[in-house]
């Protein structure tokens, strides 16, 4: 019989994992905050699924939110490609209007149905033990494990198969379109996995968290690693630590466990930024002492650039 605590621990660990697995792409690709922008952007796509199946029925909720957050991901990709707009500043115009537009068709439509923007923004794990999933009168367990369990599966399976070409597309996509790769397809299916995995993770632990673990476990393991298939296990080590953490910390100090786990990967990642041997502050500094040591004059006096 697993416990409901084993049940929370299983959830984190299944988030940590399928964000630190795409959001290492997005951190290479230098858009950290595209997961944000659809955690956002998906709110009208919730609500047009509420009102077209009058349930909140999950898998209705994933494809309207998941639609939305490609159509998110399009519409970035068409202001900063057709108009004179840097790519983060059409990525806030996109998610803020479609944002917004969710806010106000919750006001007009479903004010009065336990469906609103905080749902998006902030999730409650503890609560995950009692989401179950009854199927022909048997328990299967809660629901949110086996989505979670779904969309890790389609991301490790999407990355194995496109390892090669994801790879090469994060470092240089002009190198992945001279080489002939299929550049807008690998764009759009890495998307396309953000998306399912933003969408699938916030209702358990908040949109806020997800953002934390797509990012911050990616970025700490980067200060350890020039190697991208380490760089990809690190990331998913640091996010299992933090979620595992995390949820002791939450008890510990009686707080909230999405809180605990982002407190535990930004610690995380100031203990690698601080002592990281070749990239952190002190292995930068030992670096500079040897160097001055060896050759005083290369450091007092610098080449001119």
């Amino acid at each position: 019989m697993i416990t409901s605590t084993a049940w929370v621990i299983i959830t984190a660990i299944l988030v940590a994992t399928s964000c630190a697995l795409v959001g290492t792409f997005l951190v290479m690709r230098k858009m950290s905050l595209m997961g944000d922008a659809i955690a956002h952007a998906v709110l009208p796509g919730i609500v047009i699924a509420f009102l077209l199946t009058a349930s909140r029925n999950t898998f209705p909720m994933l494809i309207g939110a998941g639609l939305f957050g490609l159509l998110t991901v399009w519409l970035t990709e068409a202001l900063s490609k057709k108009g004179r707009i840097f790519h983060d500043a059409s990525m806030g115009i996109v998610f803020t209007t479609l944002f917004a537009i969710g806010v106000i068709m919750i006001s007009l439509f479903a004010a009065n149905v336990d469906i609103d923007q905080e749902c998006v923004l902030y999730g409650e794990i503890a609560y995950v033990p009692w989401d179950l999933w009854i199927w022909r009168d048997t328990n299967m367990g809660p629901r949110p494990v086996w989505i979670l369990s779904l969309v890790l599966v389609i991301n490790i399976t999407f990355i194995t198969l496109m390892y090669k070409e994801l790879k090469t597309y994060s470092f240089s996509p002009q190198l992945a379109a001279t080489l002939g790769l299929p550049v807008g397809l690998i764009h759009y299916g890495l998307m396309g996995t953000v998306s399912f995995t933003t969408i699938a993770s916030f209702e358990s632990v908040g949109a806020i968290l997800v953002v934390a673990l797509l990012i911050v476990p990616p970025a700490t393991a980067y200060l350890l690693t020039d190697r991208f298939h380490r760089l990809l296990l690190l990331a998913v080590l640091f996010g299992i630590t933090s979620a595992v953490g995390g949820y002791y910390l939450a008890l510990w100090i009686n707080s909230s466990i999405a809180g605990a786990i982002a407190v535990v990967n930004g610690l995380q990642f100031a203990l690698v930024f601080t002592l990281a041997p070749r990239y952190g502050l002190l292995g930068k500094y030992l670096a500079g002492r040897r160097i001055q040591k060896a050759d005083p004059v290369l450091v007092s006096y610098p080449t001119p650039k």
